[in-house]
């Protein structure tokens, strides 16, 4: 049930966030929060987002942004060893609130999208927005759509998004999956359902570069804000408890 549950929510992920330029977790870490623990999620998800990063960086290979990656690179290795090495030491009980949280400040972040995408964004901006994006990823398992106002505004365009984004990802979950090994918090259960996500992630990559360029842009904005809105509330939901039963 669980093997099913993670292959059928990884395919419809990535596709969906072909179309929205990233946000694959969005999908994959409330779908998570129902089949396994909570402390679970960061290395599973970090995983899989390796595997899918790397399909989607090889579709879109010669539209990769080189300029943005070069700054992206150190910032993120550094981060992502930060954020492996304090979710390794951090109390279990607030996980699940933590990425609850996450979800809804994504939501924010796609909402604010167009009205920050005027603000120029130069390619070393990426070197500080990396690390603390990356610290954030290696503390939840993955940070969604929260870096798109940063692409958009340093001039990349969906394509180009997706390839420059998805290269960047790549590598900071590489260094995560290391930092995760070394910290004692990776297990064999969670190595192979994050390489069934992974390869899972193949048919909704294919899919999603298909109906890029077919579909309205602003009418999915509407449905993933509403979709990822919905996923928080119902993470903290289900934490009620930890909250002060409200």
């Amino acid at each position: 049930m669980i093997i099913f549950g993670l292959v059928f929510a990884s395919s419809l992920a990535w596709f969906i966030s072909s179309l929205i330029g990233g946000g694959s977790p969005l999908v994959l870490i409330p779908v998570l929060s129902l089949l396994v623990d909570a402390t679970a999620i960061p290395p599973i998800i970090t995983v899989g987002m390796l595997f899918g990063n790397a399909q989607r960086t090889v579709i879109y290979w010669q539209e990769v942004d080189w300029s943005i990656t070069r700054w992206y690179v150190p910032g993120g290795i550094v981060g992502s060893i930060i954020g492996a090495f304090l979710f390794s030491r951090t109390q279990i009980a607030w996980l699940s609130v933590l990425l609850a949280l996450f979800l809804l400040t994504s939501v924010v972040a796609m909402v604010l999208e167009r009205q920050v995408q005027h603000f120029e964004v130069k390619a070393w901006y990426f070197l500080p927005v990396a690390l603390v994006y990356a610290l954030l990823s290696g503390l939840i398992g993955s940070t969604g759509p929260v870096l798109h106002p940063f692409y958009l505004s340093a001039g990349l365009m969906k394509e180009q998004m997706l390839a420059t984004k998805s290269l960047n990802i790549l590598l900071v979950h590489l260094v995560k999956i290391l930092a995760y090994g070394g910290f004692g918090v990776l297990t064999t259960e969670h190595l192979g359902y994050g390489i069934i996500l992974g390869v899972a992630a193949l048919p909704g990559n294919w899919l999603g570069q298909r109906v890029l360029k077919r579909i309205s842009d602003q009418q999915f904005r509407r449905f993933a804000i509403a979709f990822v809105a919905c996923s928080g509330m119902f993470m903290l939901w289900q934490q009620r408890t930890l909250l002060g039963g409200w």
